[in-house]
């Protein structure tokens, strides 16, 4: 409540009660009974004159050409005339309302009564009913202001209030994104703008901290897939050369390389796995690129050599190589672990697709299971047993949806074939 305001609101009102009580004080000084006495003396000069033909009348009523009105009774208070309706027309009636009563004399006798109406009453029912009106009228207006300044507080206080209230309890929620009405008119219209802005950098706090652990996470993952791959291919190196060798000795260091590659692996596949879970999506960046580049991937993502055959057409596509190389890896891998056959890519054009096809002779998994093993942490019954997180296959058809192109599973007859779908350009 603003202070100017209320000292006018006191002071006007205060200014105005003194006035009404001063209009009662002068109005009740006012009703006083005038003195006539010159007008009354010539009166009943005038009746005692006339006297024979006014005691002939029987309660007539005249117009009075004086400033009072009376009424006129002969000695046995018989009413004779009067002015006005309601005045006194006897004597004991004259004297409770405080009238003039004045002796009506003809010849030295008194034949008749005078009775001068006193107007007392009359004038302080009116000026009661001034009164009433006027303190009504104050109290009225009191009430319209009162009840104004009312609503005006609701839509500039508490609304206002209630509306940061809301907002706050929404910034405390976590809802950044919906903008405080702004108000500049209200008393907090100074603090919404402030709030708002607060809201804002807020939001944009939360999208540097939300991409920060993003970027994190995404260097985790990226890191995690590129450390398996060589320890992929250490474990096959160490395996191959335990079986070749005859010393015992050596045969023992390669048993433990190959122990500590399997603990490395698991390690970053725990990792790998623990960072998926809470990682949304992983940034991808398309652009032109030969299907050399394609043919070089797959060579790079099979160290045990088992692709015998790569047939990729002379093209243009539109993809990320760095996730390519995780999409292959994984495929590769995955045939590695499961099929552990020769290896062949076939590629194909299909309208605006580039289709690379990579089939090995493992027997593949039931056909219920295709769907399902292209979900996250999801696995076949062909895996039972062997290490692995459910997520390659996953994750290689997102990455490969993110550049507008598909991956698919399907049975081959022999095998499993995994296509891989990119546009053209």
């Amino acid at each position: 409540m603003k202070r100017r305001f209320v000292a006018l609101y006191v002071i006007f009102f205060s200014l105005l009660s003194g006035f009404i009580c001063f209009y009662i004080v002068r109005s009740g000084e006012k009703q006083i009974m005038p003195q006539y006495t010159t007008e009354i003396n010539r009166l009943l000069i005038d009746i005692g004159n006339d006297w024979d033909s006014i005691s002939a009348e029987n309660g007539r009523a005249v117009s009075s050409g004086e400033a009072f009105d009376y009424a006129v009774i002969d000695s046995e208070s018989r009413l004779l005339r009067y002015t006005k309706e309601g005045i006194s027309a006897t004597v004991p009636s004259a004297t409770g309302h405080y009238d003039i009563i004045r002796d009506i004399e003809v010849g030295g006798d008194v034949v008749g009564k005078l009775i001068v109406h006193n107007p007392y009453a009359e004038q302080k029912a009116v000026m009661d009913r001034r009164s009433a009106v006027m303190i009504g009228c104050m109290a009225g207006l009191m009430i319209i202001i009162s009840v104004g300044y009312f609503i005006f507080l609701r839509k500039r206080v508490v609304e206002p209030f209630g509306k940061l209230k809301g907002f706050a309890a929404r910034v405390a929620a976590g809802d950044l994104d919906t903008p405080l009405e702004m108000d500049r008119e209200n008393i907090f219209g100074a603090f919404t703008e402030s709030f708002d802005i607060m809201r804002e950098e807020l939001k944009a706090s939360r999208k540097r901290e939300e991409a920060a652990v993003k970027s994190r996470k995404e260097l985790i993952a990226e890191l995690s897939h590129d450390i398996r791959t060589p320890v992929s291919s250490i474990k096959a190196m160490a395996d191959y050369l335990e079986l070749v060798s005859q010393d015992e000795d050596t045969k023992q260091t390669l048993a433990s390389i190959n122990s500590k590659a399997d603990r490395i692996d698991k390690l970053v596949s725990n990792l790998f796995h623990a960072t998926m879970e809470e990682l949304e999506q992983l940034e991808v960046d398309p652009q032109e690129l030969s299907s050399r580049e394609i043919e070089h991937i797959i060579t790079e993502s099979d160290p045990l050599k088992k692709v015998v055959s790569a047939d990729i057409k002379d093209c243009v596509v539109y993809a990320d190589k760095l996730r390519l190389e995780q999409v292959f890896g994984n495929i590769i891998s995955n045939s590695y672990k499961y099929a552990d056959t020769d290896i062949t890519v076939s590629s194909f054009f299909e309208d605006v697709f580039f289709v690379a096809e990579v089939s090995d002779k493992g027997g593949g998994v039931p056909d219920d299971e295709l769907e399902v093993i292209m979900g996250k942490f999801c696995r076949g019954t062909n895996a039972a047993g062997k290490d692995g997180s459910g997520i390659g296959l996953y994750i290689s058809q997102y990455l490969i949806g993110q550049m507008g192109g598909e991956l698919t599973c399907r049975n081959n007859g022999e095998g499993f074939t995994v296509s891989i779908r990119l546009r053209l350009i």
